[in-house]
């Protein structure tokens, strides 16, 4: 059996907002009724979603358009086709320049602020007033 990353995109359904008690069998049993399946991986660690391939990409779109919002494994799941792309921002992964970190630096002696790299949201420009309004006088 290949690892859930290698299978074929175009038959790759995600499942997800699983409880933590979702069994394989379980989602074999609500799947397999839109086409045979090749493989179903259940989250453990963390646990919550899941991947199931089907043999045929129209079974999995069907499944998809079926499933989706519906009940599973006792709760209402996420089902969509799979992106090919990790969820997880963290987690031992580098986390790309949507999730980039910034430090605001402020010298409330000569009234200063750095932002690195410039993401001036509106928190960070209200950020220095907030703390020369709280500073003892």
């Amino acid at each position: 059996m290949s690892r859930y990353r290698e299978w074929d995109l175009s038959c790759k359904v995600y499942v997800g907002n699983l409880g933590s008690s979702a069994s394989k069998h379980e989602i074999e049993n609500a799947f397999s009724q839109y086409g045979p399946l090749r493989n179903v991986w259940v989250a453990r660690n963390p646990p919550g979603f899941a991947f199931v391939e089907f043999e045929d990409p129209r079974d999995a779109e069907d499944a998809v358009r079926g499933l989706h919002g519906k009940r599973c494994c006792g709760t209402r799941v996420r089902v969509e086709m799979s992106s090919g792309r990790s969820r997880r921002a963290g987690g031992g992964r580098r986390a790309g320049p949507k999730y980039s970190r910034f430090s605001v630096m402020v010298d409330c002696q000569h009234l200063s602020l750095i932002i690195s790299p410039p993401l001036l949201s509106p928190l960070a420009l209200l950020l220095p007033l907030l703390l020369l309004l709280l500073q003892p006088p």
